[in-house]
């Protein structure tokens, strides 16, 4: 079995890097059958995680935690279609993993504090991956969960 803790701190490392700095680069750890739930919204594919990942709007912090949930035409329920900030700093606090299936999955859960644009106080967040062997010798993610910790 491979060494999932340390597959696991060096994806986490990865991920947060290019989140803050590049979000379009994080395409390439996503695939077709991915899935990404954040806050509540979820969307399939790399095509719309990236969508989702990439700034569109540029709401404050405000409207993310203040706007009541949409109703989509394909019946999901969203609070925005895009990200509302545009520069992101992530502080992981915590990071667990776990061996996940036959197929040599990890289970990984991030808990940390998430600053963004000009607030000055972060927001706490937790954080669900499940990374898959890619056959090629890495890991992709096959599901991300993502929630802010209200309170």
């Amino acid at each position: 079995m491979a060494d999932y803790q340390n597959i696991a701190q060096q994806f986490t490392q990865f991920y947060y890097r290019a989140f803050d700095e590049n979000r379009e680069s994080l395409a390439a750890l996503y695939r077709d059958q991915s899935m990404l739930t954040f806050e509540s919204s979820s969307v399939q594919g790399t095509s719309g995680i990236v969508q989702k990942l990439v700034v569109r709007n540029t709401f404050s912090l405000h409207t993310l935690q203040n706007t009541g949930p949409n109703i989509l035409a394909d019946g999901s329920s969203t609070r925005h279609q895009d990200l509302p900030f545009q520069k992101v700093q992530h502080q992981i606090s915590t990071l667990d993993a776990q061996p996940s299936g036959a197929e040599g999955g990890i289970m990984v859960m991030v808990t940390g504090a998430l600053k963004v644009d000009d607030e000055e106080r972060p927001m706490n967040y937790c954080q669900v991956f499940q990374l898959l062997p890619d056959g090629a010798g890495s890991y992709f993610v096959f599901n991300d969960m993502f929630k802010l910790i209200y309170g």
